[in-house]
């Protein structure tokens, strides 16, 4: 009965193992008689193993009647198994480091993103789903490490890339940009994982003070004084690498609204009320008002967290939503509580693009439909047009380039057949024959791309392909 009413208060609101690029990208190991050789590491060489996984390989690919997509999903879906994964046990429990790929580094974000198509399979294999609590443990020991680090190292002795960042990272953290959304993911995870599993144990005392750090970090970058301790500078020619006002960003009427020195691109911020971030922090507050209601049992904690998504969800409300010449109301992407506002998205997750995929827009609200229109539009800076295809694109790789996660997230969030169709067929003819998706190509050639290997990429691309077998099954039944 509990589990029931936490899962139905889980629903819609708002209305360090390090891989060489020989065992991370293998060829032509299987299939080598067919057009399109398997990318996949050999089995002795991947770095997670799973049963379920490699049932759903073979279940969806006989239901893809184009070859080259067919293998596009075969090579990407796995990718993280095959690649990133160091699970082991420690001091007793499971503990899961997941590297994104071609940074030897767990990001809080990209490590939840990146497990979240293997989700599903976790009730029906025991060793996934060990996997999985093993990552919420480690995500607890990074939040515990520093609340504001987006990046870690499994390693405590290995020096930080970014040593030179003011402050200095902690031992074992990577980088330490200021992003809500790297704590809002460890949320997510550990709420699924329970909705999921019905599985308590992963609410220890480490994960309850993990929790409490949240909400208290959360309240912090409220700024509701003005101040904050917080500060981030690096020496860079690269004006998007820290925020400017010597690392504290530009200034903020306080609103309610949750501060981010960061996006989820690691870019920074131009106004510090990063709305998609903040709309992200909502569902998390509502989510851990669930596990603090119905398992945790502190009807205390529990209200404050709910209050507190309440009020920033009337902030957003307030000062986030503006009425369009063209396109009526919809979401700003960035705010700073005076009235001014910037309107464009970042392909990265979480974006306003991405609100129907996250869990807090249905894609037929009407400010969502109205937003996304805009998002689609020559309106939007950010939406590129070239000989190769049209899509989302980030400030993080410039202004030229697209990325496979924004043309991925507008199919994902698409009832339109015709639409998802379109999008499959330029991710298709997009990946330069390599097989995997990455982060971001050139509109008008893409052999002029981003990060060959780039785990969250390719796995979002697999949860499509299983989203699209289930709900349009007939887009697979056709050659594209």
């Amino acid at each position: 009965m509990e589990r029931r009413k936490f899962i139905k208060n889980s629903g819609v609101v708002l209305s360090g193992l390090a891989l060489t690029p020989s065992v991370g990208f293998a060829s032509n190991f299987f299939n080598s008689d067919t057009a399109f050789p398997s990318k996949r590491p050999p089995e002795r060489q991947r770095t997670f193993k799973s049963k379920e996984v490699e049932k759903t390989i073979a279940r969806i690919k006989k239901q893809i009647k184009d070859e080259e997509l067919a293998w596009l999903f075969e090579n990407c879906y796995p990718n993280t198994l095959d690649t990133t994964v160091d699970f082991e046990m420690i001091n007793g429990k499971p503990d899961t480091f997941i590297i994104t790929g071609d940074i030897d580094a767990m990001w809080l974000r990209d490590s939840t993103a990146q497990v979240w198509p293997y989700m599903p399979l976790i009730t029906k294999e025991k060793k996934l789903k060990e996997m999985i609590h093993g990552l919420v443990n480690r995500q607890v020991k990074c939040v515990l490490t520093d609340p504001y680090a987006n990046a870690f190292y499994k390693d405590l002795t290995r020096k930080s890339h970014w040593i030179s960042d003011k402050p200095t990272p902690k031992p074992g953290v990577h980088e330490r940009k200021w992003e809500i959304d790297s704590l809002c993911y460890t949320v997510r995870l550990s709420h699924k994982y329970y909705e999921l599993t019905n599985d308590k144990s992963i609410f220890d005392k480490e994960w309850d003070k993990a929790a409490r750090l949240i909400v208290k970090t959360f309240r912090t970058e409220q700024r509701k004084d003005g101040i904050t301790p917080y500060r981030f500078v690096r020496k860079t020619t690269a004006m998007i690498d820290a925020p400017v006002f010597d690392g504290t960003g530009r200034p903020v009427k306080p609103t309610g609204l949750i501060c981010s020195a960061f996006r989820p691109s690691d870019d920074a911020t131009m106004y510090p009320y990063l709305i998609p971030s903040n709309i992200f922090a909502v569902l998390s507050l509502r989510q851990l008002s669930d596990i603090y209601t119905y398992v945790i049992r502190d009807d205390a904690f529990a209200k404050e967290c709910k209050d507190f998504a309440e009020e920033v969800d009337q902030a957003i409300k307030q000062y986030a939503v503006a009425e369009h010449l063209d396109f009526g109301k919809i979401y700003a992407y960035e705010a700073d509580g005076f009235g001014n506002k910037v309107f464009m998205d970042d392909a990265n997750v979480p974006s306003l693009m991405s609100l129907a995929y996250l869990g807090a827009h249905k894609n037929t609200d009407q400010i969502y439909l109205q937003t996304r229109k805009f998002l689609l539009s020559d309106s939007n800076p950010y939406y590129l047009k070239g000989k190769a295809a049209e899509g989302q694109a980030s400030p993080h790789t410039g202004k030229e380039k697209i990325w496979p996660m924004g043309i991925i997230l507008r199919a994902m969030t698409s009832s339109d057949p015709e639409e998802i169709t379109h999008c499959l067929r330029m991710l298709k003819e997009t990946h330069a024959g390599t097989g995997f998706m990455h982060e971001a190509f050139h509109k008008d050639n893409p052999k002029d791309f981003n990060r060959k290997w780039f785990a969250w990429a390719n796995t979002l691309f697999g949860e499509l392909i299983i989203k699209v077998q289930k709900e349009h099954p007939e887009i697979l039944s056709k050659t594209l």
